[in-house]
């Protein structure tokens, strides 16, 4: 077991699953996201970072590995079956080419996207959501206001407002996406360094 991962608390047969290794390097195949005691690394690419199978009913994206290893840990008690699980990190920046090989890999899947609790992780939300429906879409941002175009339409949104729920609810939208957010931090991440969930 992985000596940092023990001391956030993260039990073995989570270890086990996402293969920790002694370094904490993470591959997304052209480069990887490393973590240790003060530093994070988490790159910007075109590749993904997966854990899990592909045949499996729900898919957990996040931004990094270690995002998702502290989201499990936190809310294990809601996926007894890791077994059922897979997860994908896509690294700093949201690719298009991330988003089509995900909606063409994971086809009639469940999906939750595990962003920031802020305005850049509810755009994420927004834009993966999004793309996983095959649905194009653009984003501005504006004095406050978030503008979100599709096709003809175009929906406004306070900057303080603005969720993956209100731009489903402001399209009509429909479908097996869902988010989670750190309810005491930024990112759950932060939640479990921080020691809030317990």
């Amino acid at each position: 077991m992985n000596g940092i991962l023990t001391r956030l608390g993260v039990p073995g047969d989570i270890q086990s699953f996402f293969n920790a290794a002694d370094d904490l390097c993470f591959h997304y195949g052209d480069t990887c996201e490393h973590y240790g005691e003060g530093f994070h690394k988490i790159p910007t690419t075109a590749n993904l970072w997966i854990a899990g199978n592909n045949a499996v009913p729900q898919v957990i994206i996040t931004s990094c590995a270690m995002e998702a290893i502290a989201f499990i840990t936190i809310n294990r008690q809601r996926y007894p079956k890791l077994d059922e699980l897979a997860f994908v990190a896509i690294g700093n920046k949201l690719q298009q080419e991330q988003a089509n090989w995900i909606r063409q890999k994971f086809t009639k899947r469940k999906f939750t996207l595990v962003f920031g609790n802020d305005l850049l992780g509810h755009l994420t939300d927004i834009k993966l959501g999004a793309a996983l429906k095959n649905m194009p879409l653009r984003l501005k941002y504006s004095s406050g206001k978030v503008l979100v175009y599709n096709l003809d339409k175009l929906r406004v949104f306070d900057e303080d407002k603005i969720s993956y729920n209100a731009f489903q609810l402001a399209f009509g939208i429909r479908g097996k996406i869902r988010t989670r957010k750190a309810i005491h931090s930024l990112t759950f991440l932060d939640q479990l360094k921080n020691d809030t969930y317990r």
